[in-house]
């Protein structure tokens, strides 16, 4: 299979000009995308690098051994109320936006929202 070196990436992008870049790799057993026509793409052994441009973008490359496309079963969102979205946004000191998005992730439970929030945080 195709190798992905972050190495050699970070060293074309710098080539290119793109001087402040993190590179950086991801292990993972399988890489799943979502798309909101109800499909789904999944991609097995996968290999991920995931590039982080100045100014908080990112790139992420995946290079996997096979891919499946399948129907997504569309699941009910859980109910969110606007006074729980607030109660986040000030406890993690991000938006309304951002904190729904934990929330939805999070299947509405607070705790996790909030924890998934920091995680990220502390990852960037």
């Amino acid at each position: 299979m195709f190798s992905l070196n972050p190495s050699d990436i970070k060293r074309q992008l710098r080539r290119l000009g793109l001087k402040n870049v993190d590179v950086e790799t991801v292990e993972a057993e399988e890489v799943i995308i979502r798309s909101e026509g109800g499909k789904e793409l999944v991609a097995y052994s996968p290999q991920v690098v995931i590039i982080k441009m100045p100014g908080g973008t990112a790139m992420i490359q995946i290079v996997a051994q096979s891919i499946e496309e399948r129907e997504r079963s569309i699941e009910e969102a859980p109910s969110i109320s606007e006074e729980d979205v607030r109660l986040v946004a000030e406890q993690t000191g991000v938006s309304l936006e951002e904190a729904r998005k934990a929330l939805e992730e999070a299947g509405g439970d607070i705790a996790a929202a909030i924890l998934l929030i920091e995680e990220r945080k502390q990852a960037s």
